[in-house]
């Protein structure tokens, strides 16, 4: 829970997380190395040296303090300019740049090993001038400054930025490779979600490959069981359309009193068995193709209108072409336009086409579905006769969850609630682009 902050910031793609824990250990690693080892390694070495250095200088002022004539000459040798100073021409502090961080081990070791030293001055990385107080007086003695310090330290850092980079875009190209099939399982589901059949071949780790394997069994059984569902219900219909036209042979044959309620009585079955057929093959029905929703949903108020259904299509903003399954979406419309209806004295119609989604919006003036039973009402074969007034027409609870199936096939959903304007049911078909 301390961490729970955090999550904001984290990457939220598999790729992205991947990626943060390739770089986070090779960003951590030269951190440590830097810091540890090479801050360790350059103090050490320019110790050394600084040491080293330190006692030529006190060979030098020891020589120049005996008055020994060989003083210069040895002087030259050990590449060490000495110039005698004049009194109160030592300096009074020491000089080095702020970021000269081995200036200060220098410092340190000149002032412990040389006997009378004054102070020492760092202008660059080229020189370094020492000033010390001997018994010959003020000295100033000056050497290069690779004599001190290591030469080149940088290219310890560039050859850690250059293979960490290296590195880095190997990884990347490999993490890519392995991720490229986890990828490609995401777009197969989610196209067989939204039901259109991607061709699809298990490749990458072993991980991935049974993930892959299970996804096409899963996809193979339930491509059966639908096929399987759609068979026995068509085989069913047509069953039942023989007898059903005996029937209505039969009853042609009585007196109008007698035939009539009797008649009635067959269509109501014969609108059964077309609502189990619609049910099942709704989903899938037709092939996905680029559709205009806003023409798509205006042609469908317009055949409801001829069929006498007082309904209106108020709202349609939006334009271009959407991937639907034109003869589904129209089937569910026209089952929530004929619910509305049916419930209700009028109905309105709208559509809303934006970047991200198309919303699909029925709304009616009657009595509407209660919240806590509207997920009930959106189940197959549910009538909810304390909610909705049956004695206005009939079904079998078909067109709600018909218009779920085709939402769900279209990778969206069907909202339920309460129209602002009517004040009856409002039912949204929402659908990610």
């Amino acid at each position: 829970m301390f961490f729970d902050w955090l999550k904001r910031y984290m990457p939220r793609s598999l790729y992205g997380r991947a990626a943060l824990i390739l770089i986070l250990p090779v960003v951590l690693l030269q951190l440590v190395v830097s810091v540890v080892f090479v801050q360790r390694h350059f103090e050490g070495v320019t110790r050394q040296m600084s040491q080293s250095t330190s006692r030529e200088l006190a060979l030098v002022i020891a020589s120049v303090e005996s008055g020994d004539e060989r003083a210069t000459h040895q002087a030259d040798r050990l590449q060490i300019e000495v110039r005698r100073l004049a009194n109160g021409d030592l300096p009074g502090r020491d000089s080095r740049r702020w970021y000269d961080f081995s200036g200060l081990i220098i410092r340190e070791e000149m002032r412990t090993l040389l006997p009378g030293f004054a102070g020492i001055d760092l202008p660059d990385d080229q020189r370094v001038q020492v000033y010390v107080q001997s018994e010959a007086g003020p000295l100033e003695l000056g050497f290069d400054r690779n004599r001190v310090s290591a030469s080149n330290p940088h290219q310890l850092f560039a050859n850690m930025l250059f293979f960490g980079i290296l590195l880095t875009v190997i990884a990347f190209i490999y993490l890519r490779n392995q991720l490229r099939p986890i990828k490609r399982l995401a777009r197969a589901a989610e196209a067989f979600g939204r039901g259109r059949h991607v061709p699809y071949r298990p490749t990458g780790a072993v991980e991935v490959r049974a993930a892959g394997h299970a996804f096409l069994d899963m996809r193979a059984r339930i491509e059966r069981q639908i096929e399987q569902r759609t068979l026995m219900l068509s085989g069913v219909s047509h069953d039942l359309r023989t007898p059903l036209t005996r029937l209505r042979l039969g009853l042609a044959l009585l007196d109008e009193d007698e035939r009539a309620p009797l008649e009635q009585d067959v269509d109501e079955m014969q609108r059964l068995l077309d609502a189990f057929l619609a049910f099942v093959r709704d989903a899938s029905e037709g092939e996905t193709e680029l559709v205009d929703p806003v023409d798509l949903v205006r042609r469908i108020v317009e055949d409801s209108q001829r069929a006498g259904h007082p309904v209106t299509l108020v709202q349609a903003t939006g334009e271009g072409p959407v991937p639907l399954r034109s003869l589904a979406i129209r089937r569910a419309v026209e089952n929530l336009i004929t619910n509305a209806v049916r419930y209700g004295n009028c109905a309105e119609v709208s559509v809303e086409l934006t970047d991200k989604s198309l919303r699909i919006r029925v709304e009616d003036d009657g009595p509407g579905i209660p919240p806590e039973s509207r997920e009930e009402a959106m189940r197959p074969f549910t009538r909810l006769d304390t909610a909705r007034n049956q004695n206005r027409g009939s079904g079998v609870g078909l067109g709600l969850s018909i218009a779920t199936d085709v939402a769900r096939a279209h990778g969206g959903v069907l909202r339920l609630g309460t129209s602002d304007t009517l004040g009856g049911l409002r039912a949204d078909i929402v659908i990610a682009r």
